[in-house]
This record gives C-alpha cells, structure tokens and sequence, in this order.
C-alpha cells in the first residue's frame, strides 16, 4: 500500500509539482496546507504516513508547525522543504524533530529519502 503524504506549501504551483512527483512514485497525497496551521489541522484530520513541510510559510511556519506536529504525535515523519539551505534553519528543523530535509526546487533527492525513512 502506497504512503500516504500530506504536502504543506503556502506555493501552489510548488504543492502541485511536489504532487506530480510524487504520484508518479505510486505515492498517495491525501492533503494539502498552505500554512503551519493548516498543516497541523490536516495532520490531525488525516494522519498522514509523512509530511513534506515548507519552513517559511505565511501565518505559522514549518519549523512551529513541524513543534506542534512533534507534540501531537512523537512519531509524525516530517521531512522539510526550503528553498533556502540556511544552515541554522536546517540544524533548527533537525533538532526539534524533523526526519530529513530536501532543498528545493532540486527533488532529484525526494524519492531516495522517502524510500530511506521506509
């Protein structure tokens, strides 16, 4: 059975590239966010497998989200998404939780590091 993914980006154009990518895998997408807060309502609606989260967003970022998420469920697979590999911002996602990171729009990588987190 395909994984299930939740896609928060506050780009449209960005959520529907991610999708396609990851349709093409044979990966479910059963949401989408625009914002933190979306991401964290649709994470609690839907319980997705794994959560590809934008850090800067508009009205709650990834990296608050990515702490509410890691609050509501310990276990939650959250694998960031920046467009901006700021070292700190990367270091910052890791430490509160996060699985792995994708520096976009480069997602050669994406597929290899959902198949390594399983």
């Amino acid at each position: 059975m395909p994984k299930t993914i939740l896609i928060a980006d506050d780009s449209v154009f960005m959520r529907k590239w991610l999708k396609d990518i990851l349709r093409e895998s044979r990966y479910n997408v059963i949401s989408e966010a625009k914002d933190g807060y979306e991401a964290i309502q649709n994470y609690k609606l839907f319980a997705p497998d794994i959560v590809l989260m934008d850090i800067t967003m508009p009205n709650l970022d990834g990296i608050d989200a990515l702490k509410e998420i890691k609050a509501y469920d310990s276990a939650a697979t959250v694998i960031m998404c920046t467009a901006m590999g700021h070292k700190r911002m990367i270091l910052d996602a890791l430490n509160n939780g996060a699985s792995d990171f994708i520096i976009k729009p480069n997602f050669a990588n994406l597929i290899p590091v959902l198949q390594k987190i399983g």
